[in-house]
């Protein structure tokens, strides 16, 4: 894809006579032999110029010969590591065949927990890991999501991202694919970054009292990061230009509803990620609420809107209906100047109209509908308990839960305000970052350096509103918000059930057994739920 987009974009830029192509000057048919047959069309060929001419064009231009040249830098940086990931997808694939014993041809019928087995059976076997005798399987998650665990746990602290407060739009959260690498390339895996290697964390970054001089070291790389960022701005801005124009735009001519539809946000993402969550784990959960969050923001409406949007539909609707009963009358309406054009942006506007003009159908139960959200993504703060109807819980949700449209917007702009995020906001944050990961990694034999949060240690990440009360020791500081803790404990003891917690997880997910089973007995029968009112009947339909 990027050697094509390059390619084609250079081809569009200097190998195309627009003036012939657009019947702005007339092209000269006749041909020395002879006469030729006369043509009253250009084609395709007549607006391509030869190759030496467009060469010439491409020699005589120093910016696209700069492009270019940093174009195939970056080409084979990534044709490089995507042969390194070859080699290692290649490893990855041996040792499934030879050492789990897994025909290539019925892996893809294997669950996870079922490789995972395989593998915890393996280490008895063989030892593979030397430093202990037997795997668990939060042995297994702590190697594969290390990284992933402190970036949840800093989300979930609100260390990370930055939030800002702008006019009209109010408390605004940015995080886009651009800042998340060069986050982890700060953090986990670039030169000079808080990770020696893959398992172990710097030892000066354990030590109370060199705290002030990394701090010092990260802020500085901060700011060196952004400057390159804001150097090579030019360059990936044109890219994201380029690859969202090729990837959006026959899409949001063949369906321009499409830049409404909703996705979870990148932010989203990881704020309502469990701690040991794995990638296939976290797209189901979110997969399973994105029709209920669909719903619920959906119906959110605006009669001012609705009633606009009917109107420039309708007139829309009308001046298109002529346009194509005229064309199907006599075809040489289409040879009018632009009317291609006009019947098209008509099309395009009557149908963002219709996105915008709400079911005459729906029931509005914004309360319910946040209930059925908050059954799979599972992560709901403490404000929207009772405020389910209120625009600014519909606002803060829109913040997980955002267009495509913003999506698309926001990684446009990354390349503008990355660099100012690097350079400006996030350097006032480096010593509360060092402090993190000095108060919050511990070492685990076998596993090496991971994020405390992800070992699900009630008594000490625990939050006394949740039925650890009394069993936590746990200080503000410690605490993991929102239950975080507490949920990922319990997600991961039903994804994994042959996994033997400690004694004081072991205690609560009893006590939460016989809490559940309490209230069940104590619940109504789902018969006389329905039978209160039309409105249950309404829900369940």
């Amino acid at each position: 894809q990027f050697l094509f987009v390059v390619t084609f974009t250079t081809f569009l830029l200097c190998c195309v006579e627009y003036d012939v192509l657009f019947a702005n000057r007339p092209l000269n048919h006749s041909h020395p032999g002879g006469p030729a047959p006369d043509r009253s069309k250009v084609t395709l060929p007549d607006a391509v110029l030869p190759a030496p001419q467009c060469a010439q064009r491409i020699r005589a231009s120093g910016w696209i010969i700069f492009l270019l040249v940093m174009a195939a830098v970056f080409w084979l940086y990534r044709l490089v590591k995507v042969l390194c990931s070859l080699l290692s997808y290649w490893e990855i694939r041996t040792f499934y065949i030879k050492a789990l014993n897994i025909p290539l041809e019925r892996l893809c019928n294997y669950s996870w927990q079922e490789v995972q087995a395989r593998l915890i059976s393996l280490q008895r076997q063989q030892q593979m890991c030397v430093h202990k005798r037997e795997l668990t399987e939060l042995d297994i998650y702590h190697r594969i999501l290390r990284f992933k665990n402190y970036t949840v746990a800093m989300v979930n602290k609100s260390l990370l991202p930055v939030r800002f407060r702008l006019p009209l739009l109010g408390s605004v959260v940015f995080l886009t694919q651009g800042l998340k690498y060069n986050l982890e390339l700060l953090l986990f895996w670039g030169p000079g970054s808080l990770f020696q290697n893959k398992w172990s964390l710097r030892p000066q970054c354990k030590r109370a009292g060199a705290r002030q001089e990394l701090a010092r070291r990260l802020a500085r790389a901060m700011v060196l990061l952004g400057l390159a960022n804001l150097l090579l701005c030019p360059c990936v801005l044109v890219w994201q230009l380029l690859y969202a124009f090729f990837s959006y735009a026959e899409v949001i001519k063949r369906e321009p509803g499409s830049l409404g539809a909703r996705r979870w946000s990148l932010y989203g993402r990881h704020y309502l990620r469990h701690f040991n969550e794995l990638n296939h784990e976290l797209q189901a959960r979110l997969s399973r609420g994105y029709k209920p969050a669909t719903k619920y923001m959906n119906s959110f409406t605006s009669p001012l809107l609705t009633v606009l949007a009917k109107n420039v539909g309708f007139f829309a609707g009308s001046i298109l209906a002529v346009l194509i009963v005229l064309t199907v009358y006599d075809e040489d309406v289409l040879t009018v100047q632009h009317i291609l054009t006009a019947i098209t942006l008509l099309g395009l506007v009557v149908t963002l109209a219709r996105s915008f003009i709400p079911d005459e159908h729906t029931v509005w139960c914004p309360e319910q509908l946040l209930q059925r959200v908050l059954a799979h993504v599972h992560y709901m703060p403490d404000h929207w308990q009772g405020n389910a109807s209120r625009s600014e819980t519909r606002s803060e949700m829109a913040q997980l839960f955002q267009y495509k449209a913003v999506f698309i917007l926001e990684e446009l702009l990354s390349p503008i305000l990355t660099p100012l995020i690097l350079i400006f906001a996030l350097p006032a944050r480096a010593l509360d970052i060092i402090d993190f990961f000095r108060n919050f990694t511990v070492e685990v034999v076998g596993v090496g350096d991971i994020c405390s949060f992800a070992q699900l240690d009630i008594r000490n990440h625990g939050n006394p509103q949740w039925l650890s009360a009394g069993q936590t020791e746990a200080s503000v500081y410690q605490q993991a918000e929102n239950g975080k803790t507490e949920l990922s404990l319990m997600h991961f003891a039903i994804t994994n059930p042959r996994w033997q917690p400690p004694p004081q997880s072991e205690l609560f997910l009893s006590q939460l057994k016989e809490k559940v089973q309490q209230d069940a007995a104590a619940a109504p029968p789902a018969q006389c739920i329905l039978a209160e009112g039309p409105l249950g009947a309404s829900l369940l339909s």
